[in-house]
């Protein structure tokens, strides 16, 4: 059986708001551009036709993938009934070895960002923390070693910052 790839309603309101931009905004954009730059004459040196060539193909590149995957992906929107249990979508803060706080939250492969703690439910971290709750420690094999991790708390909606 495949494997399911999870997105939050959030992650996946950004892949379709991105897919609608690019077919109803930037596709007519640079479709247009194209045409004045094809008008020009000679297509084999004009840098402007070639550059909205090469515009247009990966945007239609991105928006194949998108429309394939916004069907794909498995939309996980609902708050656990043990809501002090860490699932996906949770946002936990941590305290490391060095007594250092780190806020994550467990997302899809397709909405992770390191810079704001969003991180794949199948990278190691998020692979340690889920099913644990508030007080329990973790070890976690990173590729920079060994790290332990105290869970501090566990949310399902946004906590403030």
């Amino acid at each position: 059986m495949a494997q399911r790839d999870y997105i939050t309603r959030a992650g996946w309101q950004a892949l379709a708001d991105e897919l609608d931009y690019l077919w109803r905004e930037k596709r007519p954009f640079v479709v247009g551009k194209l045409a004045d730059a094809a008008a020009e004459g000679d297509r084999s040196e004009n840098a402007e036709y070639i550059y909205r060539k090469k515009e247009l193909r990966e945007i239609d590149r991105r928006v194949r993938y998108l429309s394939r995957r916004v069907d794909e992906l498995t939309v996980v929107d609902t708050i656990p009934d043990d809501p002090d249990r860490v699932f996906f979508g949770a946002w936990i803060d941590v305290v490391d070895d060095e007594d250092e706080s780190h806020r994550y939250r467990i997302v899809g492969s397709d909405e992770t960002n390191a810079g704001s703690g969003a991180i794949s439910l199948n990278s190691p971290v998020a692979r340690a923390l889920i099913g644990k709750r508030r007080g329990d420690s973790v070890h976690v094999t990173l590729p920079g070693g060994e790290q332990d991790y105290e869970i501090e708390a566990v949310y399902y909606q946004p906590p403030d910052t």
